[in-house]
């Protein structure tokens, strides 16, 4: 599938303000064939440099002239091809153990289980009657996990603030796509499972609004496989309607710009405005 995306950024400040270095999280993940790429950002950067993360993830670091503005623009776009990975079976596989599975040792792995972020009791048990009716089979469980959020979540656009607990959603049953994805993640981690919170795009407009907007989805750790992704959000596994731009254990490492600045005077305030277009062929 041929993946166009383009998405605009704007920061709007009350006063002018000098920023300082920014992060931005906009660069497609190598999983596919990328066709073009342009990024834009103003004021223009003395120094726009690429960098590779703690968890992998190729990002893009700006640092600015110390000159006063009251504006931050970011243009981004990229043209790619995408594919689906072939999704794995149980029969292919040297033989997984059913679940739970102990607790991650410390190492590569152990920021994304749930020893780095202990999961709720309530959490635990809706994970485990999910993994009781997929058999404890651990592929099994992950896709009756994902249909299973999807069929009795009330899914709903929060366009800013962070992704609720995965306890909150849970009893509530309501959430956005990251909170979705946080729900999913604390269950995998109960039983054992190493997950991470994946920030992206996805082709498909299944919004209230009709709008695009950036997209969350966890990817499960698989033995023998690597990492798989699924979404909650549309009861699917991740395929090629999914352009992934970063990983991290949890979504504060995912936010598509991070940066500081500084004013002068006792307060300021800023909007953001932003626009997604995605086209496929």
């Amino acid at each position: 599938m041929r993946f166009v995306a383009s998405h605009q950024t704007r920061y709007r400040y009350s006063v002018p303000v000098v920023l300082g270095s920014h992060v931005l999280r906009l660069n497609p993940r190598a999983d596919h064939r990328l066709e073009s790429r342009s990024l834009i950002v103003w004021p223009q950067p003395f120094a726009l440099r690429e960098e590779v993360d703690a968890f992998g993830n190729l990002v893009t670091r700006a640092d600015f002239h110390a000159v006063p503005t009251r504006e931050l623009a970011i243009d981004s776009r990229f043209e790619l091809e995408t594919s689906s990975p072939a999704a794995p079976s149980q029969s292919s596989l040297a033989p997984l153990p059913l679940l739970p599975w102990p607790p991650l040792p410390f190492g590569d792995l152990w920021p994304y289980g749930a020893g780095a972020a202990p999961v709720e009791p309530t959490v635990a048990e809706f994970a485990r009657g999910v993994a009781q009716s997929a058999g404890y089979q651990p592929l099994a469980f992950l896709e009756a996990l994902c249909k299973g959020i999807h069929a009795r979540s009330d899914r709903h656009i929060r366009p800013t603030g962070d992704a609720q607990s995965a306890a909150e959603t849970l009893s509530t049953w309501r959430g956005a796509c990251r909170d979705l994805t946080v729900l999913y993640l604390a269950a995998v981690r109960s039983l054992g499972m190493a997950g991470r919170f994946c920030s992206g795009y996805q082709a498909a407009a299944d919004t209230p609004d009709g709008q695009r907007y950036l997209h969350a989805w966890p990817e499960v750790f698989v033995p023998g496989v690597g990492w798989r992704g699924f979404d909650p959000t549309h009861g699917i596994a991740v395929g090629d309607g999914h352009v992934a731009l970063c990983a991290a254990p949890e979504q504060a490492g995912t936010m598509p710009m991070v940066g500081c600045y500084s004013f002068v005077g006792a307060t300021v305030t800023s909007t953001l405005e932003f626009s997604v277009s995605i086209t496929t062929s």
